[in-house]
């Protein structure tokens, strides 16, 4: 047993030791070499950067509710949205056991609670936006992905709103199409996914931070 430890040891620890060089060491730095050279933007966290200065990830949401801004989907950190019956809030996009099945003791079913929350978002989107009368607010307006954090809105969802950016922010419509169509991701191949429209980049242009 101690010739087998002596003579096997000493080489285990060794090769221990190089794979730990070449796969801990030289492969990150190769990778992220790469990654650095190729793909600098993404490497680094997607970062919308104008002038040195940081807006935030292209990746992730950022809460928009005044009028004069595109609005995205409901975020999972949102809590000033809606509020319950005794003014808390209710963080509408986070992991909770509501359910269209579900009921709790002596409260009303999770489905009319969803339903509830889901009507109150349709009736705020109706009022910011009146030019849209008698139209349906696209259902993405109205609810969360699923993680929650959605960058991006539909097209519908983004020309829904134009006209009140029109009004609000002195643009004409023709040039917030434009901004639209800009920071519109397009299907991959012209045929995998869905048309998505970055809700920070459209916003960002239209305060004049990025080019539209």
């Amino acid at each position: 047993m101690k010739n087998i430890v002596k003579d096997y040891l000493p080489k285990a620890a060794l090769i221990l030791l190089i794979f730990s060089i070449i796969c801990g060491l030289f492969y990150t730095l190769a990778i992220t070499g790469i990654a650095q050279l190729l793909f600098p933007d993404k490497a680094n966290g997607s970062i919308v950067e104008v002038n040195g200065k940081k807006y935030g990830c292209e990746l992730l949401a950022q809460q928009f509710n005044d009028e004069k801004h595109m609005w995205g989907r409901i975020m999972n950190v949102d809590t000033e949205t809606f509020t319950d019956k005794d003014g808390r809030p209710v963080m509408y996009a986070s992991p909770s056991n509501l359910t269209p099945a579900g009921e709790t003791k002596g409260k009303k079913t999770d489905e009319k609670r969803m339903k509830e929350l889901v009507a109150d978002r349709v009736a705020m989107i109706k009022k910011a936006n009146p030019e849209q009368a008698g139209k349906k607010v696209p259902v993405d307006l109205v609810t969360c992905s699923g993680s929650g954090l959605d960058p991006g809105i539909s097209v519908a969802a983004a020309k829904y709103q134009i006209p009140r950016l029109a009004r609000t922010t002195g643009k004409s419509e023709k040039e917030i199409q434009k901004i639209v169509d800009k920071y519109t991701t397009h299907k991959f191949l012209g045929i995998f996914g869905e048309e998505n429209v970055n809700v920070l980049k459209v916003n960002l242009a239209l305060e004049g931070i990025l080019k539209s």
